[in-house]
């Protein structure tokens, strides 16, 4: 494959990977509002969670928080993991970019 070519591949994959971090990030900072939200709750009102097209009422707040929580470290994750493939293909890019030039 042509160098042009394969630096036309990288700049769309490297496009895609910046959506999903900011997609990723977007989710993460809904999560972390929701799980702030759910602290501040005073004990006495309801909390409620989406089922599907349900709203269900929460029994077990410690297990809701829990789960937020776990989602919240593998949201994490993935944001991390989305970085560093980003960073990897920005550098793939400038590898192809130098020789490209010269």
């Amino acid at each position: 494959m042509e160098a042009a070519q394969q630096l036309q591949m990288v700049v769309a994959e490297v496009q895609s990977a910046r959506q999903q971090v900011a997609s990723l990030n977007a989710q993460l900072r809904e999560l972390e509002g929701t799980v702030t939200a759910v602290k501040n709750q005073p004990k006495d009102m309801a909390l409620h969670r989406q089922m599907g097209t349900v709203l269900i009422e929460v029994d077990d707040r410690n297990q809701l928080l829990e789960d937020l929580e776990s989602t919240l470290v593998q949201m994490k994750a993935a944001v991390a993991t989305m970085g560093q493939r980003e960073a990897e293909l920005v550098s793939t890019y400038e590898k192809l970019k130098q020789s490209l030039e010269g």
